[in-house]
């Protein structure tokens, strides 16, 4: 696994057309959690790429925070490294990343959870890849979670800003629906404004009909941290 540390300060985007995971990269931030510093941006991104969108809701900021170093840091680190590696065994091929004190996962449409054409509601198949990642949310409660939406280019971007919205929180609400606490999640969405590929390729476009789930440490986590480590 190999750890992804991205210093662009911007916003996280969950995708339009599916959630899928591929292969996975991670890193073992509880080695590095002691010498991070304040690099609280690398999450988002890791997630967006280079610039902010200016679609969704949220105060991006109240999730991702900013990240906590010293040994509560080397806590925290191994605590995400674990749920990571967990993330990895129930979801082959999934690509999931490690930042900072966060783990990033990002689903498109050849990676077990995606969406017909110009609709928003989950269909069975992608239900079953999202369960697992839930299973692994309850295991570990003490995250927040960001779920962020994205389209290609195809379609204007009025309809595209509303349909990565609707299935951002198609996610959000699934995960909320098996039991998941609401108040753990912050939903956002970036339409056509965010692509990481070129839009002009069947292939880039696929790659950018996509979701993203960012997890990070709650205040609990992060409290619980502190005391382990004597501070």
């Amino acid at each position: 696994m190999k750890r992804i540390l991205k210093q662009s300060v911007v916003f996280i985007m969950v995708t339009s057309l599916l959630v899928g995971c591929e292969a996975t990269r991670n890193a073992n931030n509880s080695q590095k959690g002691a010498v991070i510093g304040a690099a609280g941006g690398a999450i988002i991104g890791a997630i967006i790429g280079n610039n902010a969108g200016k679609g969704g809701n949220g105060e991006l900021g109240a999730v991702i925070g900013g990240v906590v170093g010293g040994t509560a840091g080397a806590v925290i680190g191994n605590k995400m490294d674990k749920q990571a590696q967990k993330i990895e065994e129930e979801i082959p091929g999934a690509v999931v990343e490690r930042v900072d004190d966060g783990i990033v996962v990002t689903f498109d449409e050849n990676s077990g959870v995606y969406f017909d054409t110009n609709k928003y509601n989950i269909n069975s198949a992608s239900q079953a890849t999202l369960d697992k990642l839930i299973s692994v949310l309850k295991e570990y409660p003490d995250t927040n979670i960001l779920v962020v939406g994205h389209t290609d280019s195809t379609g204007s971007a009025e309809y595209n800003m509303t349909l990565s919205k609707n299935r951002a929180y198609s996610v959000t609400n699934y995960f909320t629906s098996k039991g998941l606490n609401s108040s753990r999640f912050t939903t956002n969405w970036f339409g056509e404004e965010q692509p990481l590929h070129d839009n002009s390729t069947a292939e880039g476009r696929a790659k950018n009909r996509r979701v993203n789930v960012a997890i990070v440490p709650n205040q609990k986590m992060i409290e619980d941290a502190k005391r382990e480590a004597g501070n």
